[in-house]
């Protein structure tokens, strides 16, 4: 080992450590004073609930884990957004499982907690998977009721979905574990079944104080909504536990009797682990975004047995595309070459970046995959399409164009996993967020942006001095220097993939060698899902 990939894992092996250090403060949900006091009403927390309910020792992976980090702070925060959702095993059938975090603000909902609960619904969608609710909720976090209320993707929209997903026979469990109240009271009862929870669990569209208030009626919220009333009186729920554990079980009996799924038939072997050593991705990895490596090193690491075989490999090199299995499930991978090429002409061409014979190598391959029904799997580390003259008269945009409308009309299920840079038309071209992949996931090394930051600095600092000595100022090369860190440290917080993770513009920031089992489980998760519609790339210029 050379002294450059010592460096480079001591750096990447900081970020894990940041990464891991991050989970553990955004598993204390509200902190531990609101855990003691959510726990001395008898009930477990929404991870507890989620860990007994999935099967023991069986792969799990979260979804969405730093929702809301660094949002909210006038509120005091809303770690994870509020709601833990993970996908796992029940009895041996994949899940999805969501749970109201009730020690975060009661549960209430913030726009983020939406965005997530809606995350969680179009994994199922896609999936076919079934979905289960833990209910412990205090509803809309009125503050910002403008911002999570009447929008196509806010609130509503939830139980729009409950109503598609019943539509399509995915299965959809309630359990009422603690508050469910107003709007969000429709969520069980638009599920295939719904539980409550004796004494600590309860549903009404209106809480005894607003019920006194509207009408002037005084009740108690146990006689107005508990669970004796909805389960010898309304019928609103199907079945009564007698506490958290009760009811979770009563979920495993329910789900360990659904039939089986049509399968979309995708291939897999045995599985194997790769020859090369995962762990030396640390070092492989460069510290600067900007510095070059092999990424076909990083493939060997993440594929069985490290082999794979490659498609077009002396065209278009800067891209690379390969044939290879993860965890025995066949995929086409398609990966950013971050090294410094040259192309049959002898040109030099810069790692990380689209050109045109590697977006049409790209485009190619993506099809050949749908042709033959692969899963794809993007490894983006991409600064961007090339620029300039002999580009643009080459047709760069054409061959761009091409590339985004093969991945746009994949029918074959999508994974991207984001290394390094992910930047402007490039994230598009490796199917960013944007472009339905059915998980998305970032590394800690990950940046997320139009531009890098040093670019972006560079490009603002020219607006903000033309503006100030339009004012008359005098820009000095010390105040030249003071605006361009001011506006590059902003900028750099805002290409974090902690900052892209909270908005839910990836899935999650994931330690790289757990890289195998999200692909695995998403592609796991695709094959509930048969394929309903040919490719077709539609009008496509040639």
């Amino acid at each position: 080992m050379d002294i450059k990939f010592n460096k480079n894992e001591d750096h990447n092996k900081l970020l894990l450590s940041d990464l891991k250090k991050r989970l553990v403060k955004v598993k204390l949900g509200g902190g531990e004073k609101s855990i003691e006091k959510h726990k001395a009403k008898g009930k477990m927390t929404a991870r507890e609930r989620i860990n007994y309910l999935l099967d023991p020792k069986a792969k799990s992976i979260e979804i969405g884990a730093f929702a809301g980090e660094g949002m909210y702070e006038q509120y005091g925060g809303c770690p994870s957004g509020g709601v833990v959702v993970k996908m796992g095993y029940i009895k041996g059938k994949q899940c999805i499982v969501v749970a109201n975090d009730a020690t975060v603000k009661a549960g209430a909902w913030f726009p983020i907690t939406g965005k997530k609960n809606l995350r969680a619904q179009e994994i199922a969608i896609e999936n076919r998977l079934p979905i289960i609710y833990l209910v412990d909720s205090a509803g809309v976090f009125l503050p910002m009721q403008d911002e999570i209320f009447p929008d196509k993707e806010h609130f509503g929209r939830i139980f729009r979905n409950n109503a598609i997903m019943s539509s399509m026979g995915i299965t959809q469990i309630a359990a009422v574990m603690g508050s469910c109240v107003a709007g969000g009271a429709y969520l069980p009862i638009m599920s295939d079944e719904a539980l409550i929870v004796d004494k600590t669990g309860s549903i009404f569209l209106a809480g005894s104080y607003l019920v006194k208030a509207a009408i002037g009626e005084t009740i108690d919220n146990e006689t107005l909504g508990g669970a004796t009333t909805h389960c010898e009186i309304s019928g609103v729920t199907d079945y009564k536990a007698k506490d958290d554990k009760d009811a979770l079980d009563k979920i495993k009996n329910i789900v360990d009797k659904i039939g089986d799924f049509d399968k979309a038939g995708y291939n897999r072997a045995e599985s194997k682990k790769p020859k090369e050593n995962p762990e030396d991705i640390y070092g492989i990895l460069p510290k600067s975004r900007a510095d070059q490596y092999d990424m076909k090193e990083i493939i060997k690491r993440l594929v069985d047995n490290s082999e794979f075989d490659e498609y077009k490999q002396d065209y278009g090199k800067t891209i690379i595309t390969a044939y290879a299995r993860i965890e025995g499930w066949a995929v086409g991978i398609v990966a950013n070459q971050r090294k410094l090429v040259k192309n049959a002409k002898g040109e030099m061409q810069f790692g990380g970046v689209i050109y045109n014979d590697s977006a049409d190598k790209a485009t190619r391959f993506i099809a050949n995959c749908n042709q033959k029904k692969i899963p794809l799997v993007f490894l983006q580390d991409v600064t961007g399409f090339m620029v300039g003259s002999k580009s643009e008269h080459s047709g760069i945009i054409k061959d761009g164009a091409k590339m985004v409308n093969a991945v746009s009309n994949s029918v074959v299920p999508k994974f991207t996993i984001i290394l390094g840079n992910s930047y402007g038309a490039g994230n598009y071209a490796m199917c960013g967020k944007a472009y339905d992949p059915r998980l998305i996931a970032a590394w800690p090394s990950a940046e997320l942006a139009v531009m890098s930051g040093n670019s972006a600095a560079k490009v603002l600092l020219q607006i903000e001095t033309a503006s100030l000595k339009k004012k008359g100022e005098k820009i000095t090369k010390e105040k030249e220097e003071e605006l361009f860190n001011k506006i590059k440290d902003r900028y750099d917080d805002q290409v974090s993939p902690y900052y892209a993770a909270s908005r839910i513009w990836t899935d999650g920031v994931i330690d790289p060698l757990d890289t195998r089992t999200w692909i695995s489980m998403g592609i796991e998760a695709a094959n509930h899902a048969p394929i309903e519609k040919p490719f077709n790339m539609g009008v496509l210029q040639v």
